[in-house]
């Protein structure tokens, strides 16, 4: 299917993961450096607002994939998104109050509930359940190598004109992801295909989600595995950011964009050989292998405060945070080709994984404030430690090819009934 489309699409569809690499996750750790920095909050303060708007926003994912699975008008509702996210986040130089940083940076969250499906979407519409996974690989690769660029030029322009900086490079970035996005042709996103439907099911209902998740074991074991790798990774780099600011306030934000740097560098490569290998290899050893990093990682930031080695074990993000994003979207599709609810899925599962990522700053800040930053890394490297055991024991293989080589009764089909 992907040989008979023109390759413009695909093109396009790269630049729109470039761009919008920095855009979809809105400010991330800048904001605790900018709140630390500029407004000198408390750190439970910071890990709050956070939770709050993660915890906001998770309750967004389900209608978003929802919304995504219905609409023909998935390139429109990436532009809007886009638009609220910045908007909300260029207002936070004008306020400082708790309760207008979290409505901004709640707004900002619901509104980026969409980039995630809507980009699976577009994808698996332009190219098929056959060469999704070679797709998604180069989806990641290009969010990366966006991530990585646009970090270099906040860190460097952050050290020369502050951390306010970062807001405008959201704008600049917001305008070339609209432009990304127009030049994908509409024509070419199969939409039926887009929600995980074959032709041949042209005639089936919308599905309502929630029923699929309830019946799928698979599924909901990965929905579990994924909030405890998120519970345990959200916090890491907000807390690395905060231990550099206490070292040199003004090399914070550079140091942070170093370490952002460091990692997006890493999971290029990690991205394109899950979507060259994930097919032959199978899902399995490269979800454990991300997953074993997590706890490593963790326990490594408690052995020195040097910046140098905080950026250098940032290294390991790139490899199970890059292995991750590639694989999440391919295993939901595994789970889900044939039954038109692969968005809505999508959406799902990421609301649960989100549910982790909301409360890890908050968890995380309560324990910095009563124990310290080792306790705290200390604490997230035990979650990630049971989450890499509950998927070594129970999660099955997912791939179609190699769940069919090597059948067992004791294994969850797919299908995961």
């Amino acid at each position: 299917m992907e040989n008979q489309r023109p390759n413009t699409p695909h093109r396009s569809l790269d630049w729109l993961n470039f761009f919008l690499a920095d855009v979809r996750d809105g400010l991330g750790p800048y904001l605790a450096i900018y709140l630390l920095a500029v407004h000198q909050w408390q750190p439970a303060s910071i890990g709050l607002v956070m939770t709050l708007a993660g915890v906001t926003a998770l309750l967004a994912q389900t209608p978003a994939g929802a919304l995504i699975d219905r609409t023909p008008a998935k390139r429109a509702v990436v532009v809007i998104a886009a638009l609220l996210v910045t908007g909300s986040c260029l207002v936070l130089p004008f306020t400082s109050s708790f309760t207008w940083v979290a409505v901004t940076q709640t707004i900002s969250a619901l509104a980026g509930s969409v980039f995630a499906p809507a980009i699976a979407a577009i994808s698996l519409g332009i190219t098929g359940p056959k060469a999704f996974t070679r797709r998604v690989g180069r989806n990641e690769t290009y969010n990366h190598a966006g991530n990585a660029f646009s970090a270099l030029l906040a860190g460097g322009l952050a050290y020369l004109y502050g951390p306010v900086v970062v807001f405008y490079l959201m704008g600049v970035l917001t305008v070339a992801s609209i432009f990304a996005v127009s030049r994908v042709p509409a024509a070419a996103i199969d939409h039926q295909v887009a929600r995980g439907l074959t032709h041949a099911d042209n005639g089936q209902e919308s599905p309502a989600g929630f029923a699929l998740l309830l019946h799928n074991r698979t599924l909901l074991l990965f929905a579990v595995c994924c909030a405890l790798f998120h519970l345990a990774n959200a916090a890491m780099l907000p807390l690395v950011s905060q231990k550099l600011s206490q070292v040199d306030l003004r090399l914070a934000t550079p140091l942070t964009s170093a370490c952002i740097v460091a990692a997006q560098l890493v999971m290029v490569p990690m991205a394109l050989l899950v979507g060259a290998r994930a097919e032959q290899w199978g899902r399995k050893p490269f979800l454990l292998a991300g997953f074993l990093i997590l706890p490593l990682r963790g326990a490594l930031y408690t052995f020195s405060d040097n910046p140098f080695w905080l950026v250098g074990v940032q290294l390991l993000d790139g490899i199970g945070a890059g292995i991750f994003g590639a694989l999440f979207p391919i295993i939901v599709k595994d789970l889900t080709e044939g039954t038109g609810r692969f968005n809505v899925s999508l959406g799902a599962l990421t609301a649960v994984f989100g549910l982790g990522a909301a409360l890890s700053p908050g968890l995380a800040g309560l324990v910095v404030q009563s124990s310290g930053y080792n306790a705290a890394f200390l604490t997230l490297a035990g979650i990630a430690a049971v989450a890499f055991l509950l998927v070594l024991v129970a999660l099955p293989e997912t791939s179609p090819r190699r769940s069919s080589d090597t059948p067992s009764p004791s294994m969850p089909s797919p299908a995961g009934h």
